[in-house]
């Protein structure tokens, strides 16, 4: 008898039940991730969390980025030999904070924010969103300044000529005009949004990511979860950048006619 041959069967014979018998194993983990006990209501929760958290930043974002980009306009804008003070101390003020929150990783912010400057508050949720927020008005920043300096000159200088004041000429002239140069950055810092909204979890606030670590805790199994959330999150993304997409397409339709 060939004693190698033997052996070398008994061995592809052990591993072919080995393989055999991780799929039933496979699929326990996936029932146990998705199916039982309904636990991928979960992951829809966990969606609607991160949704939540998406839109609440990027308004935060929003309303932050457009006054630091206007105040730092009007600073650049001044004619030469006019420089008013207090727009200059004020500018330098907006121009730390940009430095600052572009300089430093946006996972020790929030550290910063839940463990130092709201270390007593116990929800970490909306101390997350808080701290996102913050982060994100640094990018719309620069993306509302650069729309608004793409606007030409002559158009702010025909709205003061009207007698309208800077913030009537920003808001009626020169803002609606830069607005098409604007919506696909934010469509696109959206997008980023979403996917952030993952380190959430490091301070203990609830999005996707953390129902998915929880029913890894239960099932004592990672595996299927975060593959799951990772899926998610995928879809979800594509289908924004999809919708960006479309937007974009209809805008430059729009400059067309």
């Amino acid at each position: 008898m060939d004693w190698a041959q033997y052996y070398a069967d008994l061995t592809a014979a052990a591993r072919a039940g080995e393989r055999l018998a991780l799929l039933p194993d496979l699929f326990r983990q996936f029932y146990q991730a998705f199916i039982e006990g309904e636990r991928w209501k979960l992951y829809l929760k966990g969606l609607g969390s991160t949704y939540q958290l998406t839109v609440i930043a990027l308004l935060i974002g929003v309303a932050l980025g457009v006054v630091v980009a206007v105040i730092r306009t009007a600073h650049d804008q001044q004619r030469l030999g006019h420089h008013n003070l207090l727009l200059g101390i004020v500018d330098r003020l907006c121009r730390a904070y940009i430095t600052i929150i572009r300089g430093t990783p946006m996972m020790v912010q929030l550290l910063i924010w839940s463990g130092v400057v709201f270390a007593s508050s116990r929800n970490h949720t909306m101390v997350g969103a808080f701290g996102i927020g913050i982060n994100s008005g640094a990018y719309v920043a620069e993306i509302v300044r650069g729309g608004l300096m793409s606007v030409d000159m002559g158009q702010t200088e025909a709205g003061r000529s009207l007698g309208l004041n800077y913030l009537d000429t920003m808001r009626l002239v020169v803002i609606p005009q830069a607005f098409k140069n604007i919506v696909p950055s934010l469509a696109n810092e959206f997008i980023t949004l979403f996917k952030d909204t993952s380190l959430v979890t490091a301070i203990g606030g609830s999005e996707m990511l953390y129902y998915a670590k929880a029913i890894g805790t239960k099932t004592y199994s990672v595996m299927f979860p975060l593959l799951g959330a990772a899926c998610i999150y995928l879809v979800n993304v594509t289908l924004l950048t999809w919708l960006q997409g479309k937007l974009e397409r209809r805008l430059r339709q729009s400059d067309r006619r």
